[in-house]
Order: structure tokens, then C-alpha cells, then sequence
């Protein structure tokens, strides 16, 4: 875990960023095979032709997992309470993923000092790829 101290956390306090070199086609191919997820307008650009697109493109849940390495870089994955994102825009081979978070709101829960968390995906022109929200407990674990 490395950035934030949890004790003087406050809202409007950023994550560390996560900065991710440019999506070739090696990295889908093995996301392909990690994940299950073969869909063909991934990895074969045949495909992706047919189906109207100029190439291939990122896995949706690629981007996701990057924004999970993001917190979970930042808490230890035992304080995730809620992870969600809504997909805005196509992350394309040869982009350069930025995954930043942001504390939007700290409370309690459950007799837990919570954060909440947004988080968000950009290339490296600065198109917001997906955007999401993460609740952690803010603690130590053993």
C-alpha cells in the first residue's frame, strides 16, 4: 500500500495515479485468455472490420480491473466494500491508460469509517474512458 495517510485523509484528497504503458495486442490477447472473455471484436481484427470498427479494441473489464489495481494499490483489497463503473468511451489499441481516484466523501457504516472513492480512466489525450465509484473502509488489516 503506498500514498494516502487514512488518518488525515479528507475530502478532495487524490490516489496515487496509475499510469499504463500503450494497449498493444499481446496484452488482449492474454486478457483474452486470463478472463475467458474471447469475444472476437477483441482480438481479431478481421472481425473487427466486418463489424464496422478500424480495429480491435480493449476488453471493458480490462480497464475495470486496471481501476481495482488502482485501489487496491492504495488499500489492501480486504477493505473494498463497493466497486462500480459505467463504460463512456472505447479504449483502443495504442492508447496510454491513466487511472486516477479521488476522495469525494468520508462517513461511517457498519461502525466503519468509510471513503468514498470516484475513479476514472483516461488516454492520453485526456478522453474520460470510464468512470466508477468505490466505497473502502478506512483501517488497518492484520
Amino acid at each position: 500500500m503506498s500514498g494516502l495517510d487514512m488518518a488525515t485523509l479528507q475530502v478532495g484528497d487524490a490516489l496515487p495515479p496509475l499510469c499504463l504503458p500503450p494497449i498493444d495486442r499481446t496484452l488482449l490477447a492474454l486478457f483474452a485468455g486470463a478472463s475467458g472473455d474471447h469475444n472476437p471484436i477483441h482480438i481479431d481484427i478481421d472481425y473487427a472490420h466486418r463489424a464496422g470498427m478500424p480495429d480491435i479494441f480493449a476488453h471493458g473489464m480490462l480497464s475495470m480491473a486496471w481501476l481495482g489495481r488502482l485501489l487496491t494499490g492504495w488499500v489492501d483489497q480486504r477493505c473494498l466494500r463497493a466497486f462500480g463503473v459505467r463504460f463512456l468511451g472505447i479504449t483502443h489499441v495504442g492508447n496510454a491508460i491513466t487511472c486516477t481516484g479521488s476522495v469525494v466523501e468520508m462517513f461511517e457504516a457498519d461502525g466503519e469509517r468509510r471513503a468514498r472513492i470516484a475513479v476514472r480512466t483516461m488516454d492520453q489525450s485526456g478522453e474520460v474512458k470510464i468512470v466508477g465509484e468505490a466505497v473502502v473502509a478506512l483501517r488497518s488489516v492484520p
